[in-house]
């Protein structure tokens, strides 16, 4: 009879834990900053001889700390990187642009040139493209 109420009461006691946990609740949001660029990649189609060509990539700080552009590389001095002053703090939820110039060029090919963007984002480093082509027999408003 002592066993049998000892092992109703081991049982109870096992139940009450088990349903009586609470629902685990979803794992928050890091607090780190993070750097969200609209796109990562710009193809300019053809360019012409002689022209420069630019885009600029739009990100958002869509984190919950300020970040702050620590450089812009790129791996050719045909390619021109602008970025955000180092000393800029972009504070969560405000946006800024990173433009990317391709300069000048006498010759026809292929152009596909990337940017390293590094900053105190969690997602760092970031690369950034743009692609096209430059070509003969396109018209500028020069021509």
């Amino acid at each position: 009879m002592k066993r049998i109420f000892l092992v109703m009461i081991v049982c109870c006691s096992l139940a009450t834990k088990v349903f009586g946990q609470e629902q685990e609740q979803p794992a928050a949001k890091p607090d780190l900053p993070e750097m969200t660029f609209e796109k990562l990649e710009h193809d300019f189609g053809k360019v012409a001889l002689n022209d420069t060509a630019a885009y600029e990539f739009k990100f958002t700080n869509t984190g919950t700390k300020p970040i702050i552009v620590q450089r812009c590389t790129v791996g050719c001095g045909c390619t021109i990187p602008v970025c955000p002053d180092d000393r800029d703090q972009i504070l969560p939820g405000e946006s800024r642009v990173i433009k990317m110039m391709y300069t000048r060029t006498a010759q026809e090919h292929r152009i596909e040139q990337s940017a390293t963007i590094v900053s105190t984002a969690h997602n760092s480093p970031i690369r950034i493209t743009i692609k096209g082509e430059v070509a003969r027999d396109v018209k500028t408003a020069s021509n």
